[in-house]
């Protein structure tokens, strides 16, 4: 009952912060695609902040496991809107792992500030207060896990456009041939916690600079 229990109280902190991460995400994609003249993802409904339009059942369940990375549903992008194909591509790509980035950076100030009001030490709303403070801490975790997870170069992950987009358009045409492999690649990437023992200290570094002595 206690491992239950448990249980139930990791998939409740954590439930918020995966949510809020990749549905950010997810819009900051499709947002800045319709800026760049792709509005694809407005017309099928993925502008949205509803979360269940962009959770990836295999992804979400790797961010459960792990608690630093995973995945959400790809907006849709139709890279011949673009003036620029690849450009266009890697802009939408960046746009994703830079929100992260920022909504990481917002949840370690609230916690800052949370900390420097003394709300969190009250003991007559610690019962609240201690769920909102992991909830928090773990919005910071996940954001930057999230964030350094997608700029790795491998499809479909956001590096991957990133690449191509510096890339001349000729070693563009050769790298997208791992496409078909990307996702074969990228399970194998997280089966042989390759992605751990790469990721873990640059998400670690990353969290303890904007958590300082929090974390």
């Amino acid at each position: 009952m206690e491992s239950i229990a448990s249980t139930i109280q990791d998939i409740a902190i954590l439930a918020a912060p995966i949510l809020i991460a990749v549905t950010f995400h997810e819009v900051a994609h499709g947002w800045i695609a319709d800026r760049l003249g792709d509005p694809t993802a407005r017309l099928l409904g993925r502008l949205t902040l509803n979360p269940i339009k962009h959770l990836d059942p295999i992804g979400t369940l790797v961010f459960f496991l792990t608690r630093m990375i995973g995945w959400a549903k790809p907006v849709p992008v139709n890279p011949l809107n673009f003036r620029d194909p690849l450009k266009g591509m890697m802009w939408v790509a960046i746009a994703g792992p830079v929100t992260n980035l920022f909504l990481a950076a917002v949840s370690a100030a609230i916690l800052r500030l949370l900390i420097a009001s003394g709300i969190l030490f009250d003991p007559s709303i610690s019962f609240v207060m201690k769920p909102v403070y992991m909830m928090i801490q773990m919005s910071v975790i996940i954001n930057v896990g999230l964030a350094v997870f997608n700029v790795i170069p491998i499809p479909p992950l956001d590096g991957s456009k990133v690449l191509m987009g510096l890339l001349s358009r000729e070693q563009a045409e050769v790298f997208a041939r791992l496409e078909p492999y990307g996702f074969i690649i990228l399970i194998l990437f997280i089966m042989t916690n390759i992605d751990r023992m790469i990721l873990s200290p640059i998400i670690g570094f990353t969290v303890s600079l904007l958590l300082g002595g929090i974390f």
